[in-house]
Protein backbone atom coordinates (compact mmCIF):
# COMPACT_ATOMS: atom_id res chain seq x y z
CA UNK A 1 0.00 0.00 0.00
CA UNK A 2 2.32 2.29 0.96
CA UNK A 3 4.22 1.88 -2.64
CA UNK A 4 1.15 2.67 -4.51
CA UNK A 5 0.79 6.34 -1.89
CA UNK A 6 4.48 7.12 -3.45
CA UNK A 7 3.76 6.11 -6.85
CA UNK A 8 0.88 8.83 -7.11
CA UNK A 9 2.62 11.24 -4.98
CA UNK A 10 5.47 10.92 -7.65
CA UNK A 11 3.04 11.50 -10.25
CA UNK A 12 1.14 14.44 -9.09
CA UNK A 13 4.83 16.19 -7.82
CA UNK A 14 5.73 15.87 -11.54
CA UNK A 15 2.51 17.42 -12.89
CA UNK A 16 2.49 20.38 -10.92
CA UNK A 17 4.97 22.10 -13.07
CA UNK A 18 2.82 21.58 -16.06
CA UNK A 19 0.26 24.12 -17.09
CA UNK A 20 -1.86 24.97 -20.34
CA UNK A 21 -1.49 22.30 -23.39
CA UNK A 22 1.36 21.45 -25.86
CA UNK A 23 1.18 23.16 -29.64
CA UNK A 24 0.60 19.70 -30.23
CA UNK A 25 -2.86 19.92 -28.55
CA UNK A 26 -3.46 22.97 -29.86
CA UNK A 27 -3.01 22.43 -33.77
CA UNK A 28 -5.70 19.12 -33.30
CA UNK A 29 -8.24 21.59 -31.62
CA UNK A 30 -7.91 23.97 -34.19
CA UNK A 31 -8.03 21.82 -37.25
CA UNK A 32 -11.23 20.00 -35.86
CA UNK A 33 -12.73 23.54 -35.50
CA UNK A 34 -11.56 24.09 -39.25
CA UNK A 35 -13.75 20.89 -40.06
CA UNK A 36 -16.27 21.46 -38.68
CA UNK A 37 -16.36 24.91 -40.28
CA UNK A 38 -16.08 24.18 -43.20
CA UNK A 39 -18.63 21.48 -43.23
CA UNK A 40 -21.16 23.82 -41.32
CA UNK A 41 -19.74 27.18 -42.96
CA UNK A 42 -21.65 26.73 -46.61
CA UNK A 43 -25.09 25.41 -44.97
CA UNK A 44 -25.49 28.63 -42.74
CA UNK A 45 -24.43 30.84 -45.70
CA UNK A 46 -27.50 28.87 -47.64
CA UNK A 47 -30.22 29.60 -44.81
CA UNK A 48 -28.80 32.96 -44.98
CA UNK A 49 -29.32 33.90 -48.34
CA UNK A 50 -32.68 32.04 -48.49
CA UNK A 51 -33.80 33.80 -45.31
CA UNK A 52 -33.04 37.45 -47.60
CA UNK A 53 -34.92 35.81 -50.68
CA UNK A 54 -37.86 34.89 -47.92
CA UNK A 55 -37.83 38.39 -46.39
CA UNK A 56 -38.29 40.26 -50.14
CA UNK A 57 -41.32 38.25 -51.01
CA UNK A 58 -42.69 38.82 -47.30
CA UNK A 59 -42.38 42.56 -48.46
CA UNK A 60 -43.38 42.67 -51.54
CA UNK A 61 -46.67 41.07 -50.54
CA UNK A 62 -47.17 43.55 -47.66
CA UNK A 63 -46.81 46.45 -50.42
CA UNK A 64 -49.52 44.39 -52.72
CA UNK A 65 -51.85 44.27 -49.47
CA UNK A 66 -50.86 48.20 -49.25
CA UNK A 67 -51.85 48.74 -52.48
CA UNK A 68 -54.90 47.72 -52.47
CA UNK A 69 -55.49 49.28 -49.34
CA UNK A 70 -54.59 52.12 -52.10
CA UNK A 71 -56.88 51.40 -54.77
CA UNK A 72 -59.78 50.69 -52.17
CA UNK A 73 -59.51 54.66 -51.48
CA UNK A 74 -58.51 56.39 -54.61
CA UNK A 75 -59.69 54.24 -57.41
CA UNK A 76 -56.39 53.17 -58.66
CA UNK A 77 -53.08 52.33 -58.50
CA UNK A 78 -50.43 54.50 -58.17
CA UNK A 79 -48.91 55.36 -61.19
CA UNK A 80 -45.15 54.34 -61.94
CA UNK A 81 -43.88 58.32 -61.41
CA UNK A 82 -45.54 58.29 -58.27
CA UNK A 83 -44.13 54.40 -56.98
CA UNK A 84 -44.24 52.97 -53.83
CA UNK A 85 -43.61 56.51 -52.06
CA UNK A 86 -47.51 57.34 -52.51
CA UNK A 87 -48.09 54.67 -49.78
CA UNK A 88 -46.70 56.79 -47.13
CA UNK A 89 -46.74 60.56 -48.81
CA UNK A 90 -50.02 61.77 -50.10
CA UNK A 91 -49.88 62.32 -53.98
CA UNK A 92 -50.39 65.71 -55.56
CA UNK A 93 -53.25 64.45 -57.96
CA UNK A 94 -54.89 62.20 -54.90
CA UNK A 95 -57.84 63.99 -53.29
CA UNK A 96 -58.58 60.59 -51.53
CA UNK A 97 -55.75 59.62 -50.04
CA UNK A 98 -56.34 57.97 -46.39
CA UNK A 99 -52.90 57.09 -45.60
CA UNK A 100 -50.22 56.22 -44.81
CA UNK A 101 -50.19 52.80 -45.99
CA UNK A 102 -47.42 51.16 -44.15
CA UNK A 103 -46.64 51.10 -40.90
CA UNK A 104 -43.52 51.95 -40.58
CA UNK A 105 -44.09 55.59 -42.12
CA UNK A 106 -41.32 55.10 -45.01
CA UNK A 107 -40.76 52.63 -47.60
CA UNK A 108 -38.16 49.79 -46.87
CA UNK A 109 -35.01 48.69 -49.43
CA UNK A 110 -34.95 45.45 -49.98
CA UNK A 111 -32.93 42.97 -48.08
CA UNK A 112 -29.83 43.98 -50.16
CA UNK A 113 -30.09 47.18 -49.58
CA UNK A 114 -31.65 48.64 -53.14
CA UNK A 115 -34.99 50.21 -53.70
CA UNK A 116 -38.18 48.02 -54.57
CA UNK A 117 -38.70 48.34 -58.66
CA UNK A 118 -42.62 49.38 -59.10
CA UNK A 119 -44.39 49.74 -62.59
CA UNK A 120 -48.09 50.36 -62.90
CA UNK A 121 -49.44 49.32 -65.08
CA UNK A 122 -47.32 45.96 -65.10
CA UNK A 123 -46.81 43.73 -68.23
CA UNK A 124 -49.33 40.75 -66.33
CA UNK A 125 -50.87 42.75 -64.03
CA UNK A 126 -52.38 46.13 -62.69
CA UNK A 127 -49.19 46.70 -61.37
CA UNK A 128 -45.45 44.80 -60.68
CA UNK A 129 -43.05 45.02 -57.55
CA UNK A 130 -39.92 43.57 -58.09
CA UNK A 131 -36.29 43.18 -56.49
CA UNK A 132 -33.57 42.48 -58.10
CA UNK A 133 -32.06 39.90 -55.87
CA UNK A 134 -28.82 39.54 -54.41
CA UNK A 135 -27.17 39.92 -58.18
CA UNK A 136 -28.94 43.58 -58.38
CA UNK A 137 -29.38 42.42 -62.16
CA UNK A 138 -32.90 42.42 -63.77
CA UNK A 139 -31.91 38.71 -64.85
CA UNK A 140 -30.46 35.85 -62.95
CA UNK A 141 -31.28 31.89 -62.24
CA UNK A 142 -31.69 30.49 -58.46
CA UNK A 143 -30.71 32.75 -55.88
CA UNK A 144 -29.80 35.58 -57.88
CA UNK A 145 -33.28 35.53 -59.72
CA UNK A 146 -35.06 38.87 -59.80
CA UNK A 147 -38.09 38.32 -57.07
CA UNK A 148 -41.55 39.79 -58.10
CA UNK A 149 -44.92 40.32 -57.23
CA UNK A 150 -47.44 37.35 -57.91
CA UNK A 151 -50.90 39.42 -57.98
CA UNK A 152 -52.90 39.17 -60.75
Amino acid sequence: MDGVRRFFQSRSHRREGEFGFTLVEMLVVITIIGLIMALVGPRVLNYLGESKIKAARIQIESFSAALDLFYLDSGRYPSSSEGLPALVQRPANSASWNGPYLKTGSVPTDPWGRPYIYRSPGNHAPYEIASYGPSGEPSGAGGAAEIKSTSQ
